[in-house]
């Protein structure tokens, strides 16, 4: 870590004049591709660099020609919101010859090329390396036949490269998530949701397929994200005689009043004689044990099409920008890399490491070592098959513990995408651990009525793809009815608190936390759960509902893009929600290729927006006639969205017109995205385990009793890792009137939106850069894992 006090490095200082960066997709393509090519272009022309398309790969490379571009700003204008990949992406057999190797070399340095970012999957990244190894002996070559100047092999005599990887599998080891997994998922929840619907109809049994030859991530995470029965992956076979114990639990959910089921398979799926798992195999398993009425589906390319989700537009500008940062800043003898995110952090891992593992977890699967397959994979998909394997299997009644504590559930203050995901999670988990759930409905208004009641296993079937609150929520603070609301967690005897929701949740929490000293009704476990669309919660990166919202902007603003680009010459001014919080504007902003987007934390006055509207006038002259510009709503108290609009329309006359849109509560509506969902079940079954853990060490004398700071907690996503922290102790991290965190991570987001808007601006690179090392996957850190 970078100390406090040494100088903050600006990248102001790390200029590209001079230099050439080439940008090539290749192997499969991936959604997200696109916004990759446009940050490294933009990037690397920000800083003064050429930069250079390689059409179709590195076929393009070795070929030549027209293949190998020089890109302008202009040219990934209207790219982000593509899916695929434009510049295209071939599988070249002549790359891996050496003759293959020597043209390619030949036409890069005709060119004076000796950047490389590579976006692809592991082939892709590991051909890269051979090439970068063999490069001065290339030129060495070159030089001898006379293709090359003698003293070109001295100016050219390293090649750097680096790697992002593209993959819609997410089969690459070191990086939590691979650009394009997000979209892929995002495909198979709309393809699950919708079978659902006609599932439930004719009481019928799909059997999915789901992409991922060797990697069994998509089957996973969607069978997480849909509540799937079944799931195969190749990682992990079934024991033998699992047709049997599959059939089981089938019939087990359809007597249970579940009118359908869903099975998901990996195309990899195998059993453990490493034989192949088919769909139509496990259908006639189905129809012969239980003559149930069963439909197969196979997914295939829909999973690879479509546009990219905001995940990976943002995770995919973010990795661009900092793989021209990584080339800027590479010497000839530091090794290949590949910039990826941990958590929500990026960084550089070394190539041949993150391949050499990648590698070893298929040795591992074809020497039958499945747990160590699964080990090698990383925390979050070892923690995705745990958390799967806790809710999906339900626990005979003679096997679970008996715990004789009563747990309540409840929402506070608005509703958001993936609450009903976490209360499901919540309830299932607390029921395994021996706990009788308690729900309550309508937040804390409902709790001081008495609207409590216990909630079984099957209630919560169904849930995670539910949007808004199923419990009912409202933004009723318990200060003012403490006397009512511990009366009646006497009555019920309720020995432990979840609160899902947000900043409501937070002071609701403080006031409870206060209440102890009258009442020891509240001197119990106390946990909440960040949930709203803010994303406005102290103490956590990210909130339950923000990632739903977020694409609910996105896609509008492509729409509206569109729409602009059709008129030619017009200008958007765009509001969104999220209270005084600039998390949703800033990362639509980013998203959608935004010209400014205005927010609270970021003041700003006349001549701000006089130079935007200047900057657009200018951008009018190119051959990108189109602007939109994002306001959140509570950004400024004079400069409205209406003083914004005609602001921009008087100053634009002659130039462009203007139209404005404002969004409402389309953001807190809708299914709830995969990464919510995912986000929403991972953390509250994690909560749950805290709150046991805490009930038995608060439990003396037949009672609990938790009065200490650390019983009453935030469970947030910090950089990293899922952290607990005292509600009290984050008070001092909090601006109470305006609602939010005094410090916000995503504030360093912004430059970036700014550099791809093609503004001058300053951006600190001090905590990105330093190469780190694979780590392998040690037992006690698999529980810090929130990466989706």
């Amino acid at each position: 870590m970078a100390q406090p006090d040494t100088k903050k490095i600006f990248f102001e200082n790390l200029s590209g004049a001079g230099k050439a960066i080439a940008v090539l997709t290749s192997g499969g393509d991936a959604q997200g591709m696109n916004a990759a090519v446009r940050a490294v272009v933009r990037m690397g022309l920000y800083v003064g660099a050429k930069v250079y398309f390689i059409h179709e790969g590195y076929q393009g490379m070795v070929d030549g020609g027209d293949n190998i571009e020089e890109a302008t700003w202009e040219s990934v204008s209207s790219m982000l919101q593509v899916g695929g990949t434009v510049i295209g992406s071939a599988r070249c057999k002549e790359f891996r010859s050496h003759e293959g190797r020597l043209k390619a070399a030949l036409n890069l340095v005709q060119r004076g090329i000796t950047n490389l970012c590579v976006i692809g999957g592991d082939g892709s990244l590991t051909g890269a390396n051979l090439f970068r190894e063999e490069w001065s002996g290339l030129l060495g070559e070159l030089a001898e036949q006379g293709s090359i100047e003698a003293d070109s092999v001295q100016n050219y005599s390293a090649l750097h490269i680096v790697g992002m990887v593209g993959s819609i599998d997410n089969d690459f080891c070191g990086t939590d998530m691979t650009i394009g997994t997000d979209s892929a998922l995002h495909r198979i929840i709309e393809v699950v949701d919708a079978i659902m619907t006609t599932a439930q109809s004719h009481q019928r049994t799909f059997v999915l397929e789901v992409m991922g030859r060797h990697c069994g991530y998509l089957a996973l995470v969607s069978a997480l994200a849909c509540g799937a029965d079944w799931v195969l992956i190749p990682e992990m076979p079934p024991e033998d005689g699992w047709e049997e114990k599959m059939c089981q639990k089938l019939s087990a959910n359809r007597a249970g009043m579940k009118r359908l089921n869903i099975i998901i398979v990996a195309e990899g799926a195998i059993n453990r004689s490493n034989k192949p798992i088919t769909t139509e195999y496990v259908k006639d398993l189905v129809v012969k044990c239980l003559g149930f009425d069963t439909r197969v589906t196979i997914l295939g390319h829909v999973q690879r099409g479509g546009t990219p989700s905001a995940f990976d537009r943002i995770l995919a500008s973010r990795m661009g920008v900092e793989a021209v940062l990584a080339l800027l800043e590479t010497t000839a003898n530091t090794p290949a890399c590949v910039v990826s995110l941990c958590g929500n952090q990026s960084v550089r891992l070394p190539l041949m490491e993150c391949v050499q593992m990648t590698q070893e977890v298929q040795r591992a699967m074809d020497g039958k070592r499945f747990e160590e397959a699964v080990k090698l994979r990383g925390r979050s998909f070892e923690n995705n098959l745990k958390t799967y394997k806790l809710l999906a299997h339900r626990k005979p009644e003679s096997e679970l513990p008996t715990s004789n504590f009563n747990v309540a559930v409840l929402n506070v203050g608005a509703p958001a995408a993936g609450m009903n995901a976490a209360v499901r999670s919540a309830v299932r988990v607390g029921i395994s651990e021996g706990h009788k759930m308690f729900a309550v409905s309508d937040g804390f208004e409902g709790f001081y009525k008495g609207q409590i009641k216990e909630i079984k296993w099957a209630d919560v079937g169904g849930w995670t793809g539910q949007g808004g609150s199923l419990l009912g929520t409202k933004r009723t603070l318990p200060a003012k009815h403490v006397d009512k609301i511990a009366e009646q967690m006497r009555t019920h005897n309720i020995n432990a608190l979840l609160v899902i929701g947000g900043f409501e949740a937070f002071e609701s929490l403080l006031q409870l936390f206060e209440a102890r000293a009258t009442y020891e009704e509240f001197c119990i476990p106390m946990c909440m759960l960040p949930a709203t669309i803010s994303n406005n919660v102290p103490g956590t990166d990210l909130s339950i509902g923000a990632d739903t919202a977020l694409n609910a902007i996105v896609e509008t603003c492509d729409r509206i893009k569109q729409s602009a680009s059709g008129t030619k010459r017009r200008v958007f001014i765009i509001e969104t929600m999220g209270g005084y919080c600039g998390y949703l504007a800033t990362a639509a902003g980013l998203a959608a290729g935004a010209d400014a987007a205005y927010i609270y934390e970021e003041p700003f006055d006349i001549r701000d927006l006089q130079a935007n509207v200047e900057h657009l006038t200018e951008k009018m002259k190119t051959s990108i006639q189109r602007g939109l510009v994002l306001r959140n709503e509570n950004c400024n108290d004079n400069y409205t969205t209406d003083f914004i609009y005609q602001l921009y329309t008087e100053e634009g006359q002659g130039v462009f017109d203007c139209r404005k849109n404002v969004l409402g509560h389309m953001q807190q509506g809708g299914a709830p995205s995969p990464f919510d969902r995912n986000f929403g079940t991972k953390i509250s079954a994690k909560a749950m385990q805290w709150i046991s853990k805490k009930l038995v060490e608060t439990f003396r004398q037949g009672r609990v009793f938790a009065n200490s700071e650390d019983s009453c907690c935030l469970l947030g996503m910090r950089r990293r890792a899922l952290v607990f922290q005292p509600v009290v102790q984050l008070k001092e991290e909090s601006d109470f009137v305006h609602r939010i965190p005094k410090e916000q991570w995503w504030l360093k987001l912004r430059p970036l939106m700014k550099i791809l808007a093609k503004y001058k601006t300053s951006y600190d690179v001090s905590d990105s850069g330093q190469l780190e090392h694979v780590v392998r996957n040690r037992p006690k850190e698999s529980d810090a894992s929130v990466a989706m």
